[in-house]
């Protein structure tokens, strides 16, 4: 049995969608939801799951020891990042080498990097006139959204597409794409 850990700073939807993949799976479990938001609408969705969900404060998360404490606590293999908006600490990143993943919602390396989330990629891709837009799930390492690249997938752009249009194309593609890319990682690992 491998165990996950999400990492979620906002509403949680890719949480949600990766919890209720894998609830009932003999092999991999979503065993906690961690957080910096003490607001975030990802609590909800883990009370809703009935999946623990720890909140940590920036400082906790920036030195990394309540963190790792946590995920020892939990038996933690693998950290998936959903919507997650802090900097992994290297600490993290040593003590889960190759073990933790991330999804943007961009084709990286395009339109990644400090700054680069959410709403704001997707208004920068139209800004610039792309004609594509999607998902890259990639590895973590201790630069935002520049680990090694492990799955993307595309979507068109209209020429009438609004940056929430734009999102909704996105959360599709996540939504189809994530919790199936995670499976198969983790069962590399099995």
């Amino acid at each position: 049995m491998k165990r996950l850990a999400i990492f979620a700073s906002g509403s949680g939807t890719n949480a949600e969608n990766i919890s209720l993949h894998f609830s009932g799976n003999p092999n991999i479990s979503v065993e906690v939801i961690i957080t910096n938001n003490p607001e975030a609408g990802v609590i909800q969705r883990a009370k809703k799951l009935n999946i623990p969900f720890e909140v940590v404060t920036r400082k906790e998360f920036s030195d990394s020891t309540k963190v790792v404490k946590l995920l020892k606590d939990y038996k933690i293999d693998v950290i998936v990042l959903a919507g997650f908006l802090l900097l992994v600490p290297v600490a993290l990143i040593e003590d889960y080498k190759d073990r933790i993943i991330n999804i943007h919602p961009a084709l990286l390396p395009l339109f990644g990097g400090k700054g680069f989330y959410g709403a704001n990629v997707h208004q920068k891709v139209i800004e610039t006139k792309s004609l594509i837009s999607g998902i890259t799930i990639h590895h973590v390492n201790e630069f935002f959204d520049d680990g090694e690249i492990i799955f993307q997938a595309a979507c068109h752009i209209a020429k009438d597409d609004t940056p929430e249009s734009l999102a909704e194309k996105i959360h599709d593609l996540e939504k189809m794409y994530f919790p199936v890319v995670i499976e198969k990682f983790v069962q590399q690992l099995l």
